[in-house]
């Protein structure tokens, strides 16, 4: 793994091109993020999908964070990873690029419809603000660097998650260890940004530990999670920290809900925790099964994924064993019967596992299979990982769990995302190709059948590899994907 990181710190390197020197600068016209110059591939594959609307859960806003499909790098609360706005149908369907030299993950809008995101380089992360149309960047403001491992491409702490307040502020796991809630300054005209609160927590959260994802519970308490297991909280006013150490990993963010529950995995069980008297408690906790190894497209011993809630009683997640479930459970604080509703394999035994939060909408889960992804060197020179994207239903008696369609594109490592409006999926794909060419696409599958509906092409080379990055959709129905070198957009062509 470290040999693999440092082939693709070298290929960093390389996208260095002339313009990149003013990467991120406000004000200035970001250069497009250079392509492989002897690669060919198919522009576009497929045709334009015909809206085929589906209906989802009725997540509730939460009264701390932005608008849902605004907030956070999965769109709401619940973690649902859906979208009530179209993307991209696929109509001439036009890209653009913006190199940054930095991956800009996580991607949220303000209320004027700018982007706020946190783009994460081998440097340090940066907090920018964009027009949403010309990717040009409107201000920034650089975050403490963070403490990584020898893979720094499969480190999410110290920026990779954030969220968007009630108030336009971005809420940050910094690497310093700190909370850091960033406000917007200068209105349309000479847009900013400032420091409006620092929350230290380096007293729960020790030297040799790092900070992965801090979210507001419906009380406006933030929570935070660290990666060696520590859970805690922060009374806004006063700032005062209590927490709870778990002793477990936690690799991933997590999901709240209006009751209280807060919900999180960590490498060996699922929890939901509550605050009754402000301090984090457990609720009810249950291990999962788990082969204890990390296999290659995990970046942990344990579930890849983000909780998502589906409806008023059921948290889902994947477990790690071999071939990986989907596991879905009662999450009341109380329960009748078994708190496991159902285990449902995904993928083939031995090529099965993900580090992505499913998508969640009515009683449908949708699984993105990982398997294979260790970083951006394990899809350069034509590598792929293994096939498959899943969806399983609920059962209608709330007793069981089924496949309902697999397809077998190739997603190395993407969120991918459901527009309800449209009934796509939307995921990043690296087909296998008979030559070396590394092209990357935008790959929208029908709901209902998991079928292709259409592919087009992002670019070509090592700046257009996503690594975890999600699909971000706009309200006016622009598709974004963060890429390491940059970020990427994708439009239909105006009517007419």
């Amino acid at each position: 793994m470290r040999r693999a990181a440092m082939i693709a710190v070298a290929a960093v390197a390389a996208l260095t091109a002339p313009g990149a020197a003013l990467a991120q600068v406000p004000g200035e016209t970001p250069s497009p993020i250079p392509q492989d110059p002897l690669a060919t591939a198919p522009i576009f594959t497929g045709s334009a999908a015909t809206p085929d609307p589906t209906e989802g859960q009725d997540v509730p806003r939460h009264p701390f964070m932005a608008p849902n499909g605004r907030s956070n790098i999965h769109d709401d609360a619940y973690q649902t990873d859906t979208y009530e706005w179209a993307g991209p149908l696929g109509h001439d369907l036009a890209t653009t690029s913006a190199l940054f030299m930095r991956e800009c993950g996580s991607v949220t809008f303000d209320s004027r419809g700018r982007l706020v995101t946190v783009c994460v380089g081998l440097d340090k992360p940066v907090l920018a603000m964009l027009n949403p149309h010309t990717l040009q960047v409107l201000a920034t403001m650089d975050l403490p660097p963070r403490n990584v491992g020898p893979n720094p491409f499969q480190d999410f702490s110290g920026g990779g998650y954030f969220y968007l307040d009630n108030r336009d502020r971005a809420v940050i796991s910094a690497g310093n260890r700190h909370i850091l809630v960033v406000g917007e300054t200068g209105g349309a005209g000479s847009p900013g940004f400032a420091l409006e609160r620092d929350y230290n927590v380096t007293a729960a959260v020790p030297d040799g530990d790092a900070l992965i994802s801090a979210l507001p519970d419906w009380q406006g308490r933030i929570w935070f999670a660290s990666k060696k297991g520590v859970v805690g909280t922060i009374q806004p006013a006063s700032g005062v920290v209590r927490s709870i150490d778990t002793g477990e990993p936690i690799g991933n963010s997590f999901a709240v809900d209006e009751t209280g529950g807060v919900y999180i995995v960590t490498d060996k069980a699922m929890y939901r925790f509550d605050a009754p008297e402000g301090k984090p408690v457990v609720t009810w906790r249950r291990a999962y099964p788990n082969i204890g190894v990390t296999k290659p497209g995990q970046t942990e011993q344990g579930s890849g994924t983000t909780p998502t809630l589906i409806g008023r009683r059921y948290v889902t997640i994947t477990d790690n064993a071999d071939p990986m479930d989907i596991l879905v459970y009662k999450r009341g604080p109380d329960v009748l019967g078994r708190r496991l509703v159902c285990s449902q394999p995904v993928f083939a035994k031995g090529a099965s596992d993900t580090d992505q939060s499913l998508i969640a909408s009515q009683r449908s889960i949708i699984a993105e299979n990982n398997y294979g992804y260790t970083g951006p060197a394990s899809t350069m020179n034509g590598g792929v990982t293994s096939p498959g994207l899943e969806r399983v239903d609920l059962d209608g008696d709330g007793r069981g769990c089924h496949s309902v369609w697999r397809s077998n594109q190739r997603a190395p490592s993407v969120v991918p995302k459901l527009s309800l409006r449209a009934g796509l999926v939307y995921t990043y794909t690296k087909p296998k190709r008979d030559d070396m060419t590394d092209a990357w696409y935008l790959t929208a599958l029908d709901f209902d059948t998991g079928k292709t509906v259409y592919r087009r092409l992002a670019g070509t080379g090592f700046g257009y590899n996503n690594n975890y990055a999600p699909v971000t959709l706009a309200a006016d129905g622009t598709a974004y994907v963060g890429v390491l070198g940059g970020l990427t957009t994708f439009r239909d062509a105006a009517p007419g």
